[in-house]
């Protein structure tokens, strides 16, 4: 069997995070617009567009989800508004670049107590549905191939779900083949054969 040196952990689900997945810890600290109702003193530091130490009330600055979320707790500071919804054809846009982790962003944006959470929602629905048959055709199409310019566009979600479709795929022509393992009988039978026939025995 082979050893990993680290073995992955999943990221969270929908709304859940898990703290131990190092695609969620990179996610929390994508950063969303944010406009402060308070001033943060020594949290300068966040916002790289400004030399200042302190965070000014009433100001619009780009801080990380994760810091987002805690100053949203306390009614400190909203987030601004949501860029680059997708209104076009989902099929022609570059996710990976609007964000890596386009998906999971939104759905960590639906946190917040915004009244634009139902377009979010819409517009993260919409967009995964009329990405989800391009993405598994194409996983299921591209045998033997360099896949590198199917999934230099996707979200990481979706570069999951192509790998998953890869690994359907590999499975299956392997299995057509005749190159897939050969079924053996269970451990279980085979011990109550052994049973069986002890019985049998005088």
């Amino acid at each position: 069997m082979e050893s990993q040196s680290y073995l992955p952990v999943p990221p969270g689900v929908g709304m859940e995070e898990n703290f131990f997945s190092l695609d969620d810890i990179l996610l929390s600290h994508e950063r969303l617009p944010t406009r402060t109702e308070c001033i943060f003193p020594r949290l300068g530091y966040l916002e790289k567009s400004t030399d200042s130490t302190d965070i000014m009330e009433v100001s619009n600055a780009f801080l990380p989800c994760i810091h987002c979320l805690v100053m949203d707790l306390y009614g400190a500071a909203t987030v601004a508004g949501v860029e680059d919804c997708i209104t076009a054809d989902p099929n022609v846009v570059d996710l990976h670049k609007m964000g890596p982790y386009y998906y999971g962003l939104g759905s960590q944006m639906l946190h917040f107590d915004s009244p634009e959470n139902p377009e979010i929602a819409h517009a993260l629905l919409q967009t995964f549905i009329g990405r989800f048959r391009r993405t598994m055709d194409s996983s299921q199409n591209a045998y033997n191939e360099d896949t590198s310019a199917l999934v230099e566009k996707l979200d990481c979600l979706e570069k999951a779900l192509f790998k998953s479709g890869q690994s359907g795929l590999n499975g299956f022509q392997s299995w057509e083949k005749g190159q897939a393992s050969q079924l053996t009988t269970s451990s279980l039978v085979l011990n109550y054969r052994k049973r069986k026939i002890n019985d049998v025995q005088p």
